[in-house]
């Protein structure tokens, strides 16, 4: 975990509210491992002070590539940085994926923002597995597949693909790859989690998901981000620290 100033290379709109940042990161770059995310603070002089915890979505070299959509006045101003800026970032931090599993076969399955993290996972293991990308969205709009390969997407109004859930088009092509070895890797809201987590449950198949908290530290000081664990009752984990990734059978959603 290191402290640097990186340059902002460029910044630029996907669609919509969701944007696409390149920063030059050389030192985070080396060692950041996909799922595993970045601090970055957005301003030094403004309100939003607090780091603000970001996916790497892909590395490149000395590069690293932020996704993001504009929700409020920290992440706008993110969304306003231009070529040269300095952005003040904290990391690598937390856990990732375990892409190193014995598996023939990733489906990915993912909601909205939480497209963030998969064009690095996509990179990492589409020369080694097979993978199936399930993406879903409120809408057409809301469906991102920047990186991604083999698409199958699904829109809660129909305006695109399939029409009701990711986890409900997941259902429709389970039969597709339940007899392979497969790891399901998700990230997405909290209700595509759990019933992501209902479905991986019933049909015996191993999943790790990332997932969303608000943080500040980003690295267990804070104790701000806490997590139920299945383990024991009453027992929390950090999503800094001990996720953002967790196998779904670890954690109560």
């Amino acid at each position: 975990m290191i402290v640097v100033k990186s340059t902002v290379i460029n910044t630029e709109r996907l669609q919509g509210n969701i944007f696409l940042q390149k920063i030059r990161s050389p030192e985070i770059a080396s060692l950041i491992k996909p799922g595993e995310f970045l601090n970055i603070k957005v301003s030094e002089s403004t309100s939003p002070l607090l780091r603000r915890p970001f996916s790497v979505a892909d590395v490149e070299d000395e590069f690293i590539y932020l996704i993001f959509n504009v929700a409020g006045e920290g992440t706008q101003l993110l969304s306003e940085k231009r070529e040269g800026e300095l952005l003040d970032v904290l990391g690598p931090l937390g856990r990732g994926f375990n892409l190193n599993d014995d598996f023939e076969s990733a489906v990915l399955v993912v909601g909205g923002i939480g497209a963030a993290p998969f064009p690095f996972v996509t990179r990492m293991l589409e020369n080694r597995k097979k993978i199936i990308t399930f993406i879903g969205g409120r809408t057409s709009a809301d469906v991102i597949t920047y990186g991604m390969k083999n698409v199958f997407s699904a829109t809660d109004d129909g305006s695109g693909g399939f029409k009701g859930t990711v986890v409900d088009l997941l259902l429709t092509k389970v039969n597709e790859f339940r007899s392979a070895y497969v790891k399901v890797f998700g990230c997405g809201p909290t209700p595509m989690l759990r019933a992501l987590k209902e479905f991986c449950l019933e049909y015996d198949l191993n999943c790790e998901v990332s997932t969303e908290c608000a943080m500040a530290c980003g690295f267990g000081i804070c104790q701000g981000c806490p997590i139920e664990s299945t383990e024991q009752h009453d027992k929390y984990l950090l999503v800094c620290k001990d996720g953002p990734v967790f196998n779904i059978k670890d954690i109560v959603i």
